[in-house]
């Protein structure tokens, strides 16, 4: 008689493993042995909610009539609220009815969305370096992906340009992210015009990751995708609560754009899910009409961290630039401090002997290796024990006691 065994799809197989499983590992065991680990690897707001969408969470959650399904594409009042937002903020006007659908965050949109629009032959464009589920959720589909070294320049437009005229079968989708997370790379007005272009030359949907498009700097302002002329014809744009408005727990995100995405989205979802909690939902729309100040709050607290992070980073020899948005820094660790380790290996490291998580480069692509993604949710005297426990250990190579 065989041995009986479980069997899991080929979905599943295809995924590789998860890099950050080691270190997640790691910092438990050392959590558990009463260890202080700075955590800056994750971009999870430490920072509070604003308390007039608490407020109206909790007086939303008493109403019964709330606390049964909702409408899987968000209710009519929110998605408005979207639409009002996008012509207030971008310049973009939306038809809530047909072109805004709530998700439970961008994540779960944007794998439902890959799974609607891609299928077993069919490619998408990433950029290299990429967040790990831009990648993923094609492979999850079915689909191939395509990487090209990522860029915010004429040179990155025809890398694109070129793969859609030399690949066959010819790619289905572009996927694109700015402000870039890992790398923390911004855009200027007008970069999307000669994406749209090449997306009705070509043939292939766009889908624009702008989770952090309002988590910026130095007077910076984010360009939406769906501000580009032409660009509702050709593909989307997905937007979150979680960080402008420090409600990550709370999984609300949209995606905007053109009806026939909008619509296979809606389908997918239908089958899925009954909705965001509607108490939910009704708190977002407080936080979209009544918030703004708070974002620019906590774009300051993030901008004075990004320079005690840049500043401390630049003093022990990294090569860092100034991010003009994202809660992240992209930096680059001399070889001779990682004493030419790959930057798992090298994360590990921090993580055993400097008490400091963060971010290997490599976990997000090829392109990410030599480098680091430090997270700006803790407060500036944390980030600067930080920083001082990986000096110490670069230093001695002595564990930080």
């Amino acid at each position: 008689m065989s041995e009986f065994q479980i069997e899991t799809s080929s979905r599943i197989r295809r995924l590789p493993p998860y890099l950050f499983g080691k270190l997640n590992a790691l910092k438990l065991k050392k959590r558990q042995q009463g260890i202080d680990i700075i955590d800056l690897g994750m971009g999870n707001p430490l920072d509070p909610t604003p308390q007039i969408v608490i407020d109206k969470l909790c007086e939303a959650a008493q109403d019964k009539r709330n606390q049964r399904y909702s409408a899987s594409r968000g209710v009519y009042n929110l998605r408005r609220e979207v639409a009002i937002k996008y012509a207030r903020k971008w310049n973009c006007q939306l038809d809530p009815e047909t072109e805004v659908i709530a998700c439970l965050g961008s994540k779960e949109g944007f794998s439902h969305l890959c799974l609607a629009m891609l299928g077993a032959g069919d490619t998408a464009i990433v950029a290299d370096p990429a967040f790990p589920i831009h990648i993923y959720a094609v492979a999850l589909a079915g689909a191939n992906v395509i990487k090209v070294p990522l860029g915010n320049d004429k040179n990155f437009i025809d890398r694109i340009a070129y793969v859609c005229k030399e690949i066959y079968p010819r790619a289905k989708m572009l996927i694109l992210n700015y402000p870039h997370n890992p790398t923390a790379m911004t855009v200027d007005a007008g970069f999307f015009e000669p994406i749209v272009e090449l997306a009705k030359e070509f043939n292939f949907c766009v889908v624009h990751d702008f989770a952090y498009g309002e988590t910026v700097f130095d007077g910076y302002k984010s360009p939406s995708f769906l501000s580009t002329p032409g660009a509702k014809d050709v593909g989307v744009e997905f937007t979150t609560m979680s960080k402008p408005y420090n409600m990550a727990g709370f999984r609300v995100g949209f995606c905007t754009g053109n009806a026939t995405m909008v619509d296979a989205l809606a389908t997918i979802k239908g089958y899925y899910d009954y909705g965001i909690f509607q108490a939910v939902q009704i708190a977002s729309i407080v936080a979209m009409r009544q918030c703004d100040k708070d974002i620019d709050e906590q774009n300051a607290r993030y901008q004075a961290r990004r320079d005690v992070v840049v500043d401390g980073l630049r003093r022990i020899g990294w090569e860092v630039e100034n991010p003009r948005g994202t809660m992240f820094v992209w930096a680059k660790v001399p070889s001779e401090q990682s004493k030419g380790k790959g930057s798992i290996d090298f994360a590990m490291d921090l993580m055993e002997y400097a008490n400091v998580a963060i971010a290997p480069g490599r976990a997000f692509g090829e392109k990410g290796e030599h480098y680091m993604r430090i997270a700006l949710v803790e407060n500036e005297n944390r980030l600067r024990q930080a920083i001082r426990n990986i000096r110490t250990y670069i230093q001695t190579g002595k564990p930080v006691s």
